[in-house]
């Protein structure tokens, strides 16, 4: 008997909450790197913007990524998540190359959000049509191999 045949099925986790979670948390780490980038073109007079501006603005903008990527599925959490996305756009004012990115990160966005909401359409109706291979209906026994005769 295989040692994982009485482990309880785990329930699927809903794919749109994962997806987009992962978004923001990425972004945050852009925030970041973008951070560095700034502070090192403010030492260089590029950037006229103090450090300290610098560190608190993304600081705060990388808390509330992280924050939000933890409370997406919550009611209003993907428009914060969307509003979030303009406002990494935003930070293309300070450094241009954030305009692209940030627009990287706002289709990846709304790709997320949609084809995770696909998918979990598809696993509900799936779900519903085959209700005794999901973890509430439990899965059916797996066949196993015919045990060979042991050798005294």
């Amino acid at each position: 008997m295989s040692m994982h045949a009485n482990r309880p099925v785990r329930q699927k986790r809903p794919a749109k909450p994962q997806f987009t979670s992962m978004i923001l948390v990425l972004e945050g780490v852009l925030v970041l790197f973008a951070a560095l980038t700034a502070y090192g073109l403010s030492a260089a007079g590029v950037v006229s913007a103090s450090p300290a501006v610098l560190w608190t603005v993304a600081g705060v903008l990388f808390v509330v990524l992280v924050v939000l990527s933890r409370l997406v599925a919550a009611p209003g959490g993907y428009v914060a998540g969307s509003v979030a996305q303009l406002v990494v756009i935003a930070c293309g004012f300070v450094i241009p190359l954030m305009f692209a990115l940030g627009l990287l990160f706002a289709v990846l966005w709304f790709a997320s959000l949609r084809l995770g909401g696909r998918i979990d359409r598809e696993r509900a109706a799936f779900d519903a049509e085959y209700p005794d291979q999901t973890p509430q209906g439990g899965l059916p026994p797996r066949a196993l191999p015919p045990e060979s005769p042991t050798q005294p």
